[in-house]
C-alpha cells in the first residue's frame, strides 16, 4: 500500500509545492534508490540467519516514512522521507517472500496468492492516499502512516509468542547444496529489471497524463492508476493459475507481448475508453510477477533469500531509479511522448524471456509452514 502510494502524491506535490514533472519522479527515485542496494543485502542476511522481526520493522519504516514526507518543509527532506519508505520495503521482502515460497511449496497458484496482496496493496494505496490528501493536503500524510503502525505493532506482539530458529532450513524453502544456474537468474533478472522500468515509468506518468494530459482532473488521474493497479492484482492471481496449467515462462511471454499491445492502445486512445487499455495493460504486466520470483529462487536453490532480494528488490528498484528520465522528456516534449516511448521496453524483456529456459528440477520443497504468521504476511513487487 505504501509503495502504491508514491505515484498518488505526485499530483499533489505538483499542486501544492509545484513541483516539476521531473522532481515528482524523482521522489519515485527516492523510493527505490535505497531499496534498490540495501534489499539484496537483506536476502543474504535471511538466507544464514532467521530474522522474523524484519517483517514488522520494515513494514512500520515504509508507513512512517510515507507519513513524514507531507510534513518535510523542504524536498530534500520531503525526498529522504520517502527513500525512508524505501528501505523499509528493503527490510521487508526477502524474509517474507523466503517463508510464503516455504508455505506454497511448488504451486504457482499459492505463490501467486501469497504476490497479490502486494499487488492488491498497491491498487489500495492511490485510493487511501488520494481520500486522505484531497480532504488535508499534504500535511495530511502523517494520517497514512497509522495502518503501519499497528499492523508492525500486532504483527511484532504475534512474533514475539512463537517459535524462533536460529537460521533458515529446509523447511523454510532452502536448499543447500543444489546446482545453482547463474546464467539463467542473470538474463531472468535483467527481464524483470526492463519490465519495472516499464512499470514505474507508466505508474509514475499515467495520472499525470490523464489527468493533466487528456484533461480529465486529479479524480481521473487518480482512477485511471487505480485501474491499471487493480487489473494487475487480477492479473497475478491468474497468472499462478495459467502457469500451474501451461507453465511459467509461456505465460510470462505472452503477458509481455499483450503489455506492448496495450501500452500503444493507451496512448492511442482518449477518454472514457482509456480505462479499457489500462485495464489490459495492468492485467497483462501483472501476469509474470509471482513467476519470476519462484524462477528466481528455482534458479538459485541453495539462496532463496538472495534470490528474493533481487527479485523483488534490486531488479524492480532500478525501474524507480530510471522513472526521473522519463518525467524529464516529459518536460522536455510532452506527456504524450513520455507515454510512447515506454512501448519499447516490453519488447526488449520479452527478447529476454525468450533466451530462457526452465530451471533444472530441484528436490521438491517442503510444504510446511514457517513458524510464526510470517508465511501469510503479503508484500509487494
Amino acid at each position: 500500500m505504501y509503495q502504491g502510494a508514491v505515484p498518488a502524491l505526485l499530483p499533489f506535490f505538483v499542486a501544492e509545492r509545484h513541483y516539476t514533472y521531473a522532481a515528482a519522479t524523482g521522489l519515485t527515485f527516492a523510493a527505490t534508490a535505497m531499496s534498490s542496494v540495501i534489499q539484496p543485502l537483506f536476502g543474504i542476511l535471511t538466507d544464514r540467519r532467521n530474522l522474523r522481526w524484519l517483517v514488522p520493522a520494515g513494514l512500520t519504516v515504509a508507513g512512517v516514512g510515507i507519513g513524514l514526507s507531507g510534513l518535510a518543509a523542504s524536498y530534500p527532506l520531503t525526498w529522504l522521507a520517502i527513500a525512508l519508505s524505501g528501505v523499509g520495503v528493503a527490510a521487508f521482502h526477502p524474509e517474507a517472500a523466503r517463508a510464503a515460497r516455504s508455505a506454497s511449496g511448488d504451486s504457482q497458484q499459492a505463490m501467486s496468492v501469497f504476490a497479490v496482496g502486494g499487488n492488491a496493496g498497491f491498487a489500495v494505496g492511490p485510493l487511501f492516499a488520494s481520500a486522505v490528501l484531497i480532504d488535508t493536503g499534504l500535511t495530511g500524510t502523517a494520517f497514512l502512516a497509522v495502518p503501519a503502525l499497528i499492523t508492525g505493532a500486532l504483527l511484532g506482539y504475534a512474533l514475539t509468542r512463537t517459535p524462533r530458529t536460529a537460521a533458515p532450513s529446509l523447511a523454510d524453502g532452502q536448499r543447500p547444496g543444489a546446482p545453482d544456474d547463474w546464467r539463467g537468474f542473470s538474463l531472468l533478472t535483467s527481464a524483470v529489471v526492463v519490465r519495472s522500468i516499464f512499470f514505474f515509468g507508466l505508474s509514475s506518468l499515467l495520472a499525470l497524463y490523464v489527468g493533466t494530459g487528456l484533461h480529465a482532473g486529479n479524480a481521473l488521474g487518480e482512477a485511471a492508476l487505480t485501474t491499471m493497479l487493480a487489473a494487475g492484482a487480477a492479473g497475478t492471481i491468474t497468472g499462478g493459475r495459467l502457469a500451474d496449467r501451461f507453465g511459467r515462462l509461456p505465460v510470462m511471454r505472452v503477458s509481455l507481448a499483450v503489455t506492448f499491445a496495450g501500452l500503444l492502445a493507451i496512448a492511442f486512445t482518449g477518454l472514457p475508453w482509456i480505462f479499457l487499455p489500462i485495464a489490459l495493460t495492468g492485467f497483462a504486466l501483472n501476469q509474470s510477477f509471482s513467476l519470476t520470483v519462484t524462477l528466481g529462487q528455482d534458479y538459485l536453490p541453495s539462496r532463496i533469500g538472495t534470490a528474493s532480494g533481487v527479485t523483488l528488490g534490486l531488479a524492480i528498484s532500478i525501474g524507480g531509479l530510471l522513472a526521473p528520465a522519463f518525467g524529464t522528456l516529459a518536460d522536455g516534449t510532452s506527456l504524450h511522448t513520455a507515454l510512447t516511448t515506454l512501448a519499447v521496453l516490453p519488447v526488449v524483456a520479452l527478447a529476454l524471456a525468450l533466451r530462457l529456459r526452465e530451471p533444472r528440477s530441484p528436490a521438491p520443497v517442503p510444504a510446511t509452514p514457517p513458524p510464526g504468521p510470517v508465511a501469510g504476511t503479503q508484500p509487494h513487487p
